[in-house]
């Protein structure tokens, strides 16, 4: 049987006055209305930064009354950030699937069109989040995104069919992915100038053009890049980037 929230106690004397609730308010099981003010402080998070949204805007965009939030979440504004930080982390990894068909740079560019739709959706949060000096930021916070930069290696490793990946190679995942938050935070603060699928193309070429540069000096990750090319069409994307990178000339 599903617990349904209390009703709030009376207010002490010579509190203020609780702000009446609006008349679409109705009692919810306790957790279908502790997911919904999770659901509404993401949505105002996503839309302004954190430190500019407060208790009572969520009580107010939740039809429900600021102690009523409190409950929910006694440690007040940073302990519901930090749940719809890891809510937005859980939506974001969960858009890190590679589709079953289509070559790999098809793939790739998949997945990033998933993580900028991401981005898209919730600019003012993600912004505030990678760069920091939030007042709500914490070790927690950084933890939640440490989280999703770890899962976005290992899957990006899976999809290399790397299990055992050396130094060389776990640094070239994880020095794309820095590059992949960077051209997103540009891309925000720029006005989106860049059409999504021109940032996409580029990045997928970022990530072949590094692991050329990383397999000169590493044997396993030249062994990874020659697997996935094997599985390019041979007039495809990538193999027409190598081209062109070797018809360069130095001084010419």
């Amino acid at each position: 049987m599903n617990a349904t929230e209390p009703a709030a106690p009376p207010p002490a004397p010579g509190a203020p006055a609780e702000r009446p609730r609006r008349s679409g308010y109705r009692r919810l099981p306790v957790q279908q209305r502790r997911e919904q003010l999770i659901a509404v402080a993401l949505e105002l998070f996503s839309t302004r930064p954190p430190d500019e949204v407060s208790l009572d805007d969520v009580a107010e965009a939740s039809g429900a009354s600021r102690p009523l939030v409190y409950r929910y979440f006694a440690g007040g504004k940073q302990q519901l950030y930090e749940a719809a930080l890891s809510s937005a982390a859980e939506e974001l990894i969960s858009r890190f699937t590679v589709p079953p068909r289509g070559t790999p740079t098809e793939q790739l560019g998949a997945v990033l069109d998933g993580y900028f739709s991401f981005v898209a959706e919730h600019a003012a949060g993600y912004g505030a989040l990678l760069r920091g000096g939030s007042v709500v930021e914490t070790a927690r916070t950084g933890a939640i995104v440490d989280k999703v930069r770890r899962a976005a290696l290992r899957r990006t490793l899976r999809y290399m069919a790397v299990p055992e990946p050396g130094p060389r190679l776990t640094l070239l995942v994880r020095s794309w992915i820095s590059v992949v938050e960077a051209s997103s935070l540009s891309w925000l603060d720029e006005g989106r100038q860049i059409p999504q699928r021109q940032l996409r193309e580029w990045l997928v070429d970022e990530f072949v053009a590094m692991s050329a540069a990383t397999a000169a000096h590493d044997p396993q990750s030249a062994e990874m890049l020659a697997g996935l090319l094997a599985l390019e069409a041979p007039d495809g994307r990538a193999a027409a980037l190598l081209e062109r990178l070797s018809s360069l000339r130095v001084g010419g």
